[in-house]
C-alpha cells in the first residue's frame, strides 16, 4: 500500500495518507488544522527476524535488561543456543515444550 507519512507546515502534525497516483498529492490537506501546506518525511519502519536469525544473534554471555525477561519469545533462547554450539539436537519434545512455555500454555497442565 502506497501510504506516506507527510508533515503539516503550519501546525506540524504528522498523518499517513494513501497516495495512488501523483496527481492525489494536490489534494492533500493536514488532518488536524486543514492547512495544505505539508511535506512528506521519513516513515520510521520495523523488521522482523525469524527465530534463526535471533539465535544466530543470541550470545549467551552478554548482559540482559529486564526488557529481555518479559519478552516471551527469548524462553528457553538460552538452552537453544548452547544446544546449537554443542552440535545436540534436543528433539520435538523440547521444542513442544518451549512453545507451551512461549504461548503460556504451559500453566494449562500445572
Amino acid at each position: 500500500m502506497p501510504i506516506f507519512e507527510y508533515e503539516c507546515k503550519d501546525c506540524g502534525f504528522i498523518s499517513g495518507h494513501l497516495v495512488m497516483k501523483p496527481s492525489d498529492r494536490r489534494k492533500l490537506a493536514c488532518r488536524d488544522c486543514g492547512g495544505k501546506k505539508i511535506r512528506k518525511i521519513m516513515s520510521r519502519f520495523a523488521s522482523h527476524k525469524s527465530e534463526g536469525q535471533r539465535l544466530d544473534e543470541f550470545k549467551p554471555s552478554d548482559a540482559r535488561g529486564d526488557t529481555f525477561y518479559k519478552d516471551d519469545r527469548n524462553i528457553g533462547l538460552w538452552a537453544q543456543k548452547r544446544a546449537q554450539q554443542m552440535g545436540l539436537d534436543l528433539g520435538d519434545s523440547f521444542k513442544e515444550t518451549l512453545e507451551k512455555g512461549r504461548s503460556r500454555k504451559i500453566l494449562d497442565n500445572l
